[in-house]
C-alpha cells in the first residue's frame, strides 16, 4: 500500500493558491483512478483506489501546512504504512514554475508541511514529487504562496497538474528510483 499526501490548505479561501498545488494534484489523481468521494479522517481527507494493481491511499490533510505532519502520521498508523510508502507532492519554490523533479528523502529546504511531516513521522525517508512554483520577484515568500497562481501560470497549470500526475503514477509503477531514472532527463 502507498499513501500519497498532497500539501496544502483547507477551506475555499486558499483553493487556488500556489500552496495548494498538492491538493490540486490529489484531486487530479482521484479523478484519473475513478476514485469515490473523499472522507474526513485524520485530521483530513481520505480516499482509497487501486492504480496499477496497487492499493493507494490519497490524503489532503486538513490541519493547514504547518501542521500537516498530524494528518500524515495518523493515517500511516492506521494504514501501518511505513515512511518508504509514503509519497508527499508539494509546492516547491527552489524549482522555476512548470518544473517536476521526483526526490528521496533530504532536507525541507524551509518548507513547513514538509517539516512538519519530518518531526511528526520521525524522519525524512520518504519520497516527494516537488512541484515547481518559482520564487517571488519581491515581497515575502509566505505572501506569494499563499497568492493565485498568475494568469499566465493559470493557463498552464492544467497541464502541470496532469503532468505531477503521472509522475505520481510512474512512481506507483516504477518505484522512486524507477521514475526517477525514467523522467528526470535533461
Amino acid at each position: 500500500m502507498l499513501l500519497v499526501a498532497g500539501l496544502g490548505n483547507p477551506g475555499p479561501k486558499y483553493a487556488g493558491n500556489r500552496h495548494n498545488v498538492g491538493f490540486m494534484v490529489v484531486e487530479r489523481l482521484a479523478e484519473r483512478w475513478g476514485v469515490g468521494g473523499f472522507r474526513e479522517k485524520f485530521k483530513g481527507r481520505f480516499a482509497k483506489g487501486t492504480f496499477a494493481d496497487e492499493d493507494v491511499v490519497l490524503l489532503e490533510p486538513l490541519t493547514y501546512m504547518n501542521l500537516s505532519g498530524e494528518s500524515v502520521q495518523k493515517a500511516l498508523a492506521f494504514f501501518k504504512v511505513g515512511l518508504g510508502e509514503l509519497l508527499v507532492v508539494h509546492d516547491e519554490l527552489d524549482l522555476p514554475f512548470g518544473e517536476l523533479r521526483i526526490k528521496v528523502g533530504g532536507g525541507t529546504a524551509g518548507h513547513n508541511g514538509l517539516r512538519s511531516i519530518v518531526g511528526q513521522c520521525g524522519g525524512n525517508g520518504f519520497t516527494r514529487v516537488r512541484v515547481g512554483i518559482g520564487r517571488p520577484r519581491s515581497g515575502s515568500v509566505e505572501g506569494y504562496v499563499l497568492s493565485d497562481f498568475s494568469r499566465d501560470e493559470q493557463a498552464t497549470l492544467p497541464d502541470l497538474v496532469e503532468r505531477a500526475a503521472q509522475m505520481v503514477e510512474a512512481v506507483v509503477e516504477k518505484g522512486p528510483r524507477g521514475a526517477m531514472n525514467a523522467l528526470h532527463r535533461k
